[in-house]
Formats: C-alpha cells, structure tokens, sequence
C-alpha cells in the first residue's frame, strides 16, 4: 500500500468547508487581537512611561533633581501667566460681544443686512455611520426647524459615510431630503474619514459664499449662523468665524460637567484672548464658518489624526484672518465615561503635537501671503512649541514629587506641604511672585 493510499486509510481529508471555518476562526482571533493591541497598547505605553520616571527620578543625583525641578517650574509659571494674560486680554472681546446682542434686542433682533443681501451658507453636518446613527436624523429636523436664516440662503448637507448600509435610516434621510429644497443628503463613497467627506464636499459646485462645519453631535443657536455671515459682511478682510462650543450633556456625569467648564474657559476666554494677544485665531474643527473659496483651495488633509487643526494652521501660514465670536453658539455632547474621554484625548494629543511638529516652521518662515510680525511669530512659538512641551513637563513635575514623596515621606501635614510647593529655594520666589501682586488691593485698602 502506498503512502498516499496509508494516509488515506487513517481516516478522511478534511473537507473545504471546515478548512473555510478553520481559517474564519483564526481571522476572528488576529482581529480581536489586532484590536486589543490597538486599544491598549497607548495605556501600556503610559504606564511604562509612568513607572520608568519616577523609578529614573528616584535614581538620580539631587543636583539633577534641582535643575529639572526649577526647568517645570519655570515653565508652567510662563504658561500660567500667559494665560493670565489671555484672559485679561479677553475681556475686551467680551465686552464686544454683549454689546452686539443688547444692540440686538433693542432692535427685537433685526439684523443689519437685509435678508435679500445675506451671503448664501452651506451648512455641513459630518457624520459616520453606524457611531452616529442614532443622533443624525434628530439634528437635520433640528436644522431645518430651528434655524433662524433665509431659506432660500442656506443649505443642510449631511454628509456622511458608512462601511454597511444602515437601514431604514438611510431611507428617511433621503425621503427627508425629498420633502425639504434645502436639505441635501450625500453619502459619500469610498470614504473612512471625516477628511474624506469633507473633501469631497468641497470638490462639488455648490454656489455657497460660506461653508459652514460641524460635527454631527451639534446643535447650533438658532441664531449662531445670522451672527457669522453678519460678522463677515461687517469685515470682508474675515476669512473664518470661529464660534464658541458648549457642553450640553453636563447632567450626565461628573466628568461632562468638568469638560463643560474647560471649553467654557477654551472658547469664552482662551481662544479670543490669545486671537487679540497674539494676532491669529483658530479654526477648532467645529462650528466654524470658512469663505468658501479658501476652503475649496486648502481642504483637509487626512494625513493628520487633527486635520482640523492642521487646516487652521495652514491657514494661519497664510496670513488668513480669523476670529472668534462668542455669539455664534453651538452645544455640543462631552464623553460621559472615562473610556471615551481617553480616546478623545489621545487623539487630540497625538494630533496637537504631529501638527505641532510640522508647522513649529512658521515660527521663523516667510508667510506664503504678507508679512508675519514678531508678536505673531512668538505667539506660535508658544502655541506649539512652549505649551506643547509644557503637558510633556507636567506630567514629568508630578512624577518627580512623587518620587520625592517616596524617597522623604513625610511625618505631618506640614512637611508634606513644604515638599510638594517649597522643596527648593526657586518654588519660594514663584510663590511670591503669584501671590504677592494679589494681596496688594488688600493692603492699600486696609491703610
């Protein structure tokens, strides 16, 4: 009997269907792996980062101790002034923007431009399926009820992609689109990004004056886009109108009401501080209104994990100007666990310091159009560049008094004070200088 014929008489030869099966079951298991590789590899690699620190800070020479303590605090001192500043800075904006709506209300909210002059508005919700399935039909009913802008002026895209068709959803964004003239639903093909639909929006002639961005989660003030065009007719040297976000969804967890007080100091303080400081503004990758021939011309680049802020950026290089305008209001949803702010934020990191890196040039560059004065030139010098590296020296400061804390523990309260803030000479005179401007209203009133 041959081999073959032995082999053969063993018993029988698996059939094609449960080779198949076999095979599925290993793709299954490659990709579950693949995804928890994907998942928490960035964790691990913080843990690591965490725990190699501080076991390096507890090896180290004093000296070595002193010098890096007194470069954290030197540097967390600058970032905290400069925010100081900004928002000193800020009122000025403010003051602006609250004199635009009691000027509103005195005139029961008629506008200055007539309705027959206002600049057409595309208006863009970007969307992917199936994560926003469940939301996108209630903010398209939202935008074609709510907002307050000519009909004939403005139009709703939805612009979504979606790796499986999802029905019947599908089916009633594209009835609704059929019942309203200006709603327009656009599925776009082959896309795996926010990028994608966004480019391929703008590649479609649509007549807009403006195109207008936002996330799906959005729900724009009745009245937030009346105050962009306005602000833009008003300045035709205005090429962005960014506007102001604000956390709805506060009542749902601890950690969405302390994201709703951190936009609230991001875009009511920090970002029209720093536009009036420093001479540039921001787009911040929603509720942000563009003339629509430059966005046409710079579209995304879906290189960037933040194309968003890369595309603000570009903008900046070329000497475009934007503002912020407190007015024009968006409410916007917070991640409610801390598995979805993690993954927001690693994003954002990550996407923050790739663009950081590419566009640090600008610090020394010519500007593609005009000129760049040295104001703005250090402005961006601190945006990517000193703020950037200042999150890196903050999490190395608190590791470093951790390895502190281990290596003097402390007996009483007191010492333990005394280490963390005046474990060096250096942390006594930045205390000085932040407080003692403070108590001199208190001292001359006292005399």
């Amino acid at each position: 009997m041959s081999s073959l014929e032995a082999g053969t008489a063993c018993g029988p030869t698996p059939d094609s269907s449960s080779v198949n099966s076999g095979l599925g079951r290993i793709k299954n298991w490659v990709a579950i792996a693949s995804d928890w590789m994907w998942d928490w590899t960035p964790f691990l690699l913080v843990v690591t980062y965490v725990f190699v620190s501080i076991c390096l800070y507890l090896v180290v020479t004093e000296g070595a101790l002193a010098i890096f303590w007194f470069i954290c605090m030197t540097s967390n001192f600058y970032i905290a002034g400069s925010t100081v500043v900004e928002a000193v800075v800020a009122l000025g904006p403010v003051r602006e923007t609250r004199k635009a709506v009691q000027k509103a209300q005195e005139k029961n909210w008629v506008f200055p431009t007539p309705d027959d002059k206002l600049l057409v508005l595309d208006l863009i919700i970007v969307a992917y399926l199936p994560n926003e399935k469940d939301i996108i039909l209630d903010r398209a009913l939202y935008l074609l009820d709510k907002i307050v802008y000519p009909k004939d002026k403005i139009r709703i895209n939805v612009v979504y992609n979606t790796p499986k068709p999802i029905e019947p959803l599908e089916t009633e964004l594209w009835n609704l689109a059929a019942k309203h003239a200006n709603l327009r639903v656009i599925k776009v093909p082959g896309s795996t990004s926010k990028a994608d639909n966004l480019n391929y929006f703008f590649t479609l002639n649509t007549g807009a004056d403006v195109i207008a961005i936002y996330d799906c989660d959005h729900y724009p003030h009745p009245y937030g886009p009346r105050w962009a065009i306005e602000r833009m007719i008003s300045n035709k040297k205005i090429d962005i109108v960014q506007g102001r976000c604000v956390i709805f969804n506060t009542h749902e967890s601890w950690l969405a009401s302390m994201i709703a007080v951190e936009f609230d100091k991001i875009y009511a303080v920090s970002h029209p501080g720093r536009a009036a400081m420093w001479g540039f503004g921001l787009f911040t990758g929603s509720n942000g209104y563009w003339r629509a021939p430059l966005i046409r011309e710079m579209k995304m680049d879906g290189d960037m994990l933040t194309e968003d802020i890369d595309s603000a950026l570009r903008a900046v290089a070329k000497n475009c100007k934007t503002v912020h305008d407190s007015n024009v209001v968006s409410y916007e949803l917070a991640p409610t666990t801390w598995k979805s702010f993690w993954k927001q934020r690693l994003r954002w990191t990550q996407g923050w310091t790739q663009a950081s890196i590419k566009h640090i040039i600008m610090t020394w560059n010519k500007p593609i159009d005009g000129q760049r004065g040295f104001v703005t030139r250090f402005g961006i010098f601190t945006l990517l560049c000193i703020r950037e590296i200042s999150y890196y020296l903050v999490s190395q400061f608190t590791l470093l008094v951790v390895a502190i804390v281990i290596l003097r523990f402390p007996d009483s309260g007191t010492s333990l004070a005394h280490l963390l803030f005046f474990t060096y000479p250096v942390s006594a005179w930045f205390f000085i200088i932040r407080y003692a401007p403070a108590s001199q209203p208190s001292q001359l009133t006292e005399r």
